[in-house]
């Protein structure tokens, strides 16, 4: 069995690609998006961090980063749909179907380049917190 930590991840990566299909959403990809591709969403982990101990209870903190690319002449509103998109789709069920204990946003920021045929990137972060058992991490807590 899954790490809670690695079943929010996946619940969260398939209900941002309900919310933006047809783009891809691509889970921590490793090279860079082609410019043929088209629009997409990123989905990063950047980190897990321990919170609190109590009893045999670990609190955790997981944040996300999701990130509309988008080029062409339309891409701060393509960027923009994607990302009003996945914020919906993660405030929707914000325990996650019962894994997590809540998400809110953290930040986010405009990043736009000329000299990559007019991309846009549109990061939004996210903070998930949940809980586990101390000595079993496929269990919440």
């Amino acid at each position: 069995m899954n790490s809670i930590r690695e079943q929010i991840l996946r619940a969260v990566a398939a209900r941002l690609s309900n919310a933006v299909a047809p783009v891809p959403v691509l889970r921590h990809p490793t090279t860079p998006v082609a410019r043929d591709t088209g629009p997409a969403l990123l989905m990063f982990t950047e980190g897990d961090a321990i919170t609190a101990h109590a009893n045999n209870r670990v609190d955790r903190t997981l944040t996300i980063r999701c990130v509309a690319v988008a080029r062409g002449e339309e891409a701060f509103d393509v960027a923009d749909r994607l990302i009003v998109a996945a914020h919906a789709a993660l405030m929707t069920d914000a325990n996650v179907t019962g894994l997590a204990l809540a998400i809110r946003e953290i930040d986010g920021e405009w990043d736009a380049e000329d000299a990559d045929a007019g991309a846009v990137a549109l990061p939004a972060r996210y903070e998930i917190r949940y809980r586990t058992n101390a000595q079993d991490l496929t269990q919440t807590g």
